[in-house]
């Protein structure tokens, strides 16, 4: 298979429409048609099943979209990778390293001091993304090394240490009649009249159903809470810089937060292997 089959294929099984995969890819719909056919040929079975309306994924479908998506991110991954090893075999070495903006800011500002001061130590770039983003950008080649949270997110496939593990509690508007209490739980949290929870784009960049405000980023979050519009249930250490205008109360019932340092199995890079040393030390 070849990768322009992959991006079209792709394509097609999350837009589930031809007409529309052709118009993100800027093609014509008549070749994507057959490519995808010409695909199904050589593999031996049906992908997609077409309709009056449009296309759903078959079993094998599914398959091949979860298998293609990681193919094409490893394609990814090693041409910024390569990139990145040329630039630092003409005299400018650095590793990037991606973090949830908003979250660890202490360790990652700490994580940065302690690193810097290491012996044959390069310049680190930090890569601040979106909810959930962090895994998708090291497994896509945008970071070498990133920081994650379980059970949020997926580390399948990463190598990982453990740093810390922490539990939750909800950021709610200062002045609110539960922000004196010493804890909630879940279901209290969940149920708070005129203070939904927010919804996070999902990886397609939709956002699931729901009463609460969509919500991209922690600056965004935070305003909508001391406005008086949401509520929020995060880690610990969220706490660390709330303004006037926000409390934390624990949440006993949430799932406790692990913060992992994860990078690819196959990274033979001695700048992330300074990294890790320094966030397990720290």
């Amino acid at each position: 298979m070849e990768t322009r089959e992959l991006r079209y294929f792709v394509a097609v099984a999350e837009e589930l429409h031809f007409g529309r995969a052709a118009n993100r890819l800027g093609i014509a719909q008549p070749p994507l048609s057959r490519a995808i056919s010409g695909l199904e040929r050589r593999l031996g079975t049906v992908l997609l099943e077409r309709g009056s309306r449009g296309a759903s994924l078959t079993g094998a479908g599914a398959v091949l979209l979860r298998e293609a998506r990681a193919a094409l991110d490893a394609v990814e991954a090693a041409e910024r990778r390569t990139r990145r090893a040329a630039l630092a075999e003409a005299g400018r070495p650095a590793v990037a390293l991606a973090a949830k903006a908003g979250a660890s800011s202490e360790l990652l500002a700490k994580l940065l001091d302690v690193y810097a001061a290491q012996p044959g130590a390069v310049a680190v770039d930090v890569v601040l993304c979106g909810p959930g983003e962090q895994a998708s950008v090291l497994r896509t080649g945008r970071a070498d090394v990133a920081l994650l949270h379980r059970p949020f997110d997926d580390t399948a496939g990463l190598d990982t240490e453990e740093l810390y593990t922490e539990s939750q509690v909800v950021i709610l508007p200062a002045g609110h009649p539960l922000g004196v209490r010493p804890h909630l739980r879940l279901a209290e949290v969940s149920d708070l009249p005129g203070l939904p929870l927010p919804r996070w784009p999902r990886p397609d960049g939709t956002f699931p159903e729901g009463p609460g405000p969509q919500v991209r980023d922690h600056t965004q979050l935070t305003q909508l809470i001391a406005l008086g519009r949401a509520c929020a249930v995060v880690p610990e250490s969220g706490r660390s810089g709330l303004g006037n205008g926000l409390a934390a109360v624990p949440v006993s019932d949430a799932p406790r937060v692990t913060t992992v340092i994860a990078w690819p199995p196959h990274s033979r890079s001695t700048a992330v292997a300074g990294l890790v040393r320094a966030a397990t030390a720290l």
